[in-house]
């Protein structure tokens, strides 16, 4: 329930401090158990990973649940955060909510959920990294993020330091054009 990607076999038996076959077993037993009591979820084995799942019953339910989140337009905080993204990419939720100073949780889930965006661990980083995806890109018509207009001047280091910084109230970009920021405290 933690997951929202199936976790393999092997980790739940290191984490249990018990041999794979006695994961597999008990995992096994859960999965007759949650059919046979016609549960609202259950629990998918394939290739040694487990995952809960809604139940294919609860379909239409989970459906007109998750209708508004995949088919709605796009607030203005999650054009926000797509916009960091795709700018920044790749960027921790760390990054986004220092640059946005706010929490982005269900926003990058709701992303995520439409298929706009991407995460990706860093395993020397140790951090979950997001990026856009190929259809974001086909959404826009675009080949490449630097495509995007003012990439270059938006995707600079220094211009996002000053920025987090706060120490200018303007951002230079390069081509003669300025940036107005407004930087507060809030």
């Amino acid at each position: 329930m933690v997951s929202s990607k199936p976790t393999g076999i092997a980790k739940l038996a290191e984490i249990s401090k018990v041999k794979p076959s006695a994961v597999l077993e008990c995992l096994t037993a859960l999965q007759q158990e949650y059919v046979e009591q016609n549960r609202g979820f259950i629990l998918l084995l394939n290739n040694n990973q487990a995952q809960l799942v809604s139940s294919p019953e609860q379909s239409e339910i989970v459906k007109g649940y998750l209708k508004d989140d995949i088919t709605g337009e796009l607030s203005e905080p999650s054009l926000e955060t797509l916009t960091i993204i795709a700018y920044r990419q790749p960027v921790s939720k760390g990054e986004m909510e220092q640059i946005r100073g706010v929490n982005c949780s269900l926003i990058l889930r709701n992303l995520m959920s439409r298929g706009l965006i991407e995460a990706d661990y860093d395993k020397a980083k140790g951090l979950t990294m997001y990026s856009v995806t190929t259809d974001f890109l086909k959404y826009l018509g675009v080949g490449s993020v630097s495509e995007l207009p003012n990439f270059e001047a938006l995707n600079s280091e220094e211009n996002l330091q000053r920025l987090l910084a706060g120490s200018a109230s303007e951002v230079e970009a390069v081509e003669d054009k300025v940036f107005k920021v407004e930087v507060t405290k809030e």
